[in-house]
């Protein structure tokens, strides 16, 4: 057992009953289309709307004519985070999750897209956990810069069931390259 996974099974889980794995990207940033592919809702063989969101199943390949599409549709100008956003955004996280006795493993603020960690008590709905801190990270931008919009409409939400996937989705998280804002648990830093 590694150290890391040691110290888990002492605290954290103990703590907690629900672990989250929380990812969107900022509005106008990936497209529906894109040809680094894209999660999004798609006709299947039944000729059935469907999102391909599940780990392990391969993205839709990029589709031109969808992207231009998308790109046509857009309300506001595509969003890229500063240093000054993401900390602003950080802090926000951080007030957040002790408003909701949350817990943040880690998080990771990148130009055009976020990757939270967090622990919760109870089980709520992931919509509305993600809606919760993408609505008060919005809030704390638009006292410095009003926009219509900051972030695509939905995001990933994946549980994290067990200690071995907390931790791989801390590790994920932490190893995002670049990002202008990185939170690290004090309990997982080494």
């Amino acid at each position: 057992m590694t150290d890391s996974a040691r110290q888990f099974q002492i605290g954290w889980a103990s703590r907690m009953d629900r672990f989250w794995l929380l990812t969107w990207t900022t509005y106008g940033s990936w497209l529906p289309g894109d040809r680094r592919r894209f999660v999004g809702k798609v006709l299947s063989e039944d000729g059935l709307k469907e999102i391909k969101n599940i780990p392990g199943i391969p993205y839709e390949e990029g589709e031109s004519r969808l992207e231009d599409f998308a790109k046509s549709s857009m309300k506001s100008s595509t969003i890229t985070l500063t240093k000054i956003d993401a900390d602003d955004v950080l802090v926000q996280f951080q007030e957040t999750a002790s408003y909701r006795s949350d817990r943040l493993f880690s998080v990771a603020i990148m130009p055009t897209h976020i990757h939270v960690v967090l622990g919760v008590n109870g089980d709520p709905e992931p919509d509305k956990l993600l809606h919760v801190y993408k609505s008060y990270a919005s809030r704390k931008l638009n006292k410095r810069k009003k926009r219509e919009v900051w972030w695509t409409k939905s995001g990933s939400k994946r549980k994290l069931p067990d200690e071995p996937a907390l931790i791989a989705g801390i590790r994920y998280v932490n190893n995002q390259q670049k990002p202008l804002a990185l939170f690290i648990d004090v309990e997982f830093e080494h």
